[in-house]
């Protein structure tokens, strides 16, 4: 039976607001982008009177933004590899064998996501100065400490969802590796890594992501040297001036990256997100 008209008429009415309310905003960023400062911290105004591609080019000047770029390709390349890695292995022993503690483990990960984030914002910047000078080992206004705080937000959610993904893989593909003559390493890279490629792309998306646009901890664990791309586009705001035309053209700059990925990798995150919850 076909729906009635009035039903289509307002789906049609409800999607065209909807997208209107999210290439609005798109919309500002790049005619902003194109504007002059005088033009952008003047009256707005929906059409330009003069474009130029000046902003995108003192970006790279007003502000280091190709060090921060390179941070944060670093640090959220990194927290991804190593969350999808840890978060493998941890859900792949959760989800095949049994051991004592299985099910505290599974409830004590899931239980560190009901916790806001800021919660752990001084107890990890204690932790980092005192094992800086105890060992010396510098984590506080490191890479390095920041990829292992990223780390924390993103691998029980990780571990989580990677653990509903192997549950969907049959058993009896372990077991016929098994009799094959894998070993549980071979069985797992052999044949359940490769049957639950959609689920890891969604972990290591969902821990880019989180990398990439995080910045409380950046802005407080991060100094000169080390900041990222999500705490360095404050430096378009001087107590003289604020460059809005060029934190608009930075802001798209520095989403191309995760824009570009998403729509790579866009149906297996879908898939990979679609197994986990029905698991």
């Amino acid at each position: 039976m076909a729906p009635p008209r009035s039903f289509l008429w307002s789906r049609r009415i409800f999607l065209t607001l909807l997208t209107g309310f999210v290439l609005v905003p798109v919309y500002v960023m790049v005619s902003s982008s194109l504007k002059p400062l005088a033009d952008v911290s003047g009256k707005f105004r929906w059409v330009p009177s003069g474009l130029t591609i000046r902003p995108y080019i003192d970006i790279w000047s007003t502000v280091p933004l190709a060090r921060y770029f390179v941070n944060s390709l670093i640090v959220a390349g990194a927290a991804t590899v190593c969350s999808v890695v840890i978060a493998v292995f941890a859900a792949y022993a959760v989800s095949r064998y049994e051991f004592r503690g299985k099910r505290t483990f599974t409830v004590t990960v899931l239980s560190t996501q009901m916790f806001p984030g800021i919660l752990f914002l001084l107890p990890l910047f204690l932790i980092y100065v005192n094992i800086g000078n105890a060992t010396g080992i510098a984590l506080f206004g490191s890479r390095g400490g920041l990829i292992l705080t990223y780390l924390t937000f993103s691998l029980p959610f990780s571990i989580w969802m990677l653990i509903g993904y192997f549950d969907s893989v049959p058993r009896d593909l372990d077991e016929a590796a098994l009799v094959d003559g894998c070993g549980p390493l071979g069985a797992l890279f052999r044949v359940v890594v490769p049957a639950a490629i959609p689920g890891i792309v969604a972990v290591a998306v969902y821990a880019f992501m989180t990398a990439w646009g995080e910045v409380l901890f950046a802005s407080v664990m991060t100094n000169d040297t080390t900041r990222t791309l999500a705490v360095g586009l404050q430096g378009y705001s001087t107590l003289n001036n604020v460059y809005w035309n060029q934190i608009m053209a930075a802001s798209l700059v520095v989403s191309v990256p995760v824009v570009a990925g998403f729509l790579l990798l866009q149906r297996y995150l879908v898939a990979g997100l679609t197994a986990g919850a029905v698991k």
